[in-house]
């Protein structure tokens, strides 16, 4: 059946790619449509078909009656990071960074550590990879220790996935050169400053980069791509995402493995049943650091790790105060937040940990908070009734440290999103975790 599938230019940090094919030209399944001027990523068509529009920002791509799962293999490579370079492979659990530079990295006293933690909470594709197939993974990491000269590398997961971890210890027995690490179950434990932390016991400065510590980190998925590329020619084509949220389905995840890039939500949430009744936003990413989409023109990019729909926000209409936080929403998302809900902005704050490098926010120390109580009251001298927060799990509990006692009740950007799924809401932590 023909459809039709877009591909932006700009799935990768760095600027938008070139587009290589013209309008009306045919093309292959796995074809180079776009390569990289500068920093970026070489584009792939995940499907064959025919190129009925190229603009600025995309490359528009009407698919064939028959589609297959063959698709142009890349071009043999002298060097793993060049295979990796020729597939197009960027960081898949959101930022989108180019996996070849970080290959290229020397690391002969260095790690490499695979970030398995799927850090936002109720994304399931990266664990459930893990536990049905972990072979390819793994084979991922030994490409990227071959390709950097790093000896010894770590598996980061949160130690509640128990077959996820039993899975890989058996798959590495008598393997002494990789080693899982379990991590606690806290946002925003996937971060890659908080993965060193919790593995090295150091804290890199928010200027400072994994290779600071002789580190490199990949996403599970980006090293699943890496084996793709160097075994099998196989270019970035294909996306895992996790589609949850209020669908007719129900509330537990449905997980899709190698979706075609280019490939519309709406598509995959109709597989889920569609959507149960009135639904409050479709966020593409995860509920802390996810982004409100417009259901009709969301697609599959390489970068895209779960689409949630969620339950209608909740009402205030009266002062609120927002209190930003770098390792979720930003004050943007906030504001989006707050107008959903019919709240008056009265009043604006940081965490105090945030540091602004370059025009983005930083946290100091991710996931390890040193109280909120200033940022509170700031935010109550400026008429605030109730506060508005994006806080990670440490930093959310300071402020229910705090703000109940000034009378000022909190919402967490992530309620409307957890409420959907019946998980936990943004609060306390538990006693064991506080300390």
């Amino acid at each position: 059946m023909e459809q039709v599938y877009n591909f932006p230019l700009k799935m990768h940090v760095g600027g938008p790619d070139v587009p290589i094919v013209k309008e009306n030209q045919e093309v292959k399944r796995g074809e180079c449509i776009a390569e990289p001027k500068g920093l970026g990523a070489k584009i792939h068509s995940s499907v064959s078909g025919k190129v009925v529009k190229i603009t600025d920002s995309e490359i528009v791509i009407r698919s064939d009656d028959k589609q297959s799962e063959k698709y142009v293999k890349i071009k043999k490579c002298s060097s793993i990071a060049e295979s990796v370079f020729e597939a197009g492979v960027v960081g898949a659990g959101g930022a989108g960074f180019p996996t070849h530079i970080k290959l290229k990295t020397k690391l002969p006293n260095g790690y490499i550590i695979a970030n398995c933690v799927e850090c936002e909470p109720v994304l399931h594709h990266n664990i459930k990879r893990i536990e049905e197939k972990p072979e390819e993974i793994i084979k991922g990491i030994k490409y990227a220790m071959s390709s950097t000269g790093a000896k010894k590398a770590y598996i980061a997961i949160k130690s509640k996935h128990l077959r996820a971890v039993k899975v890989l210890k058996d798959y590495l027995k008598g393997d002494t050169s990789i080693e899982v690490k379990g991590l606690p179950d806290m946002y925003p434990m996937g971060e890659e400053r908080a993965i060193i932390h919790a593995i090295f016991d150091k804290w890199l400065e928010p200027t400072q980069l994994p290779v600071d510590a002789d580190c490199v980190v990949l996403n599970a998925e980006s090293l699943f791509n890496i084996t793709m590329a160097v075994d099998y020619g196989k270019p970035v084509i294909d996306k895992d995402i996790t589609i949850v949220g209020k669908l007719k389905s129900g509330k537990e995840p449905n997980v899709f493995f190698q979706v075609p890039v280019g490939t519309t939500i709406k598509s995959l949430i109709e597989k889920c049943g569609g959507i149960d009744g009135e639904y409050g936003e479709l966020i593409i990413g995860g509920p802390y650091t996810g982004a409100s989409q417009d259901i009709d023109t969301s697609i599959v990019t390489k970068t895209s790790g779960g689409a949630i729909v969620t339950i209608p926000l909740p009402e205030y209409k009266g002062p609120i105060g927002l209190l930003v936080c770098a390792c979720g929403a930003n004050e943007a998302r906030l504001r989006d937040v707050a107008s959903k809900m019919h709240s008056q902005v009265v009043g604006v704050t940081k965490c105090k940990n945030v540091e602004e490098i370059k025009g983005s926010n930083k946290c100091k120390t991710p996931g390890h908070c040193p109280g909120q109580a200033q940022a509170i009251m700031y935010l109550k001298k400026q008429g605030a009734k109730r506060v508005l927060i994006s806080n990670c799990s440490d930093c959310s509990n300071t402020v229910m440290c705090c703000a109940p006692k000034m009378g000022l009740p909190v919402y967490h950007h992530t309620d409307h999103v957890f409420r959907t799924v019946n998980y936990p809401l943004t609060r306390r932590l538990p006693m064991e975790q506080e300390s």
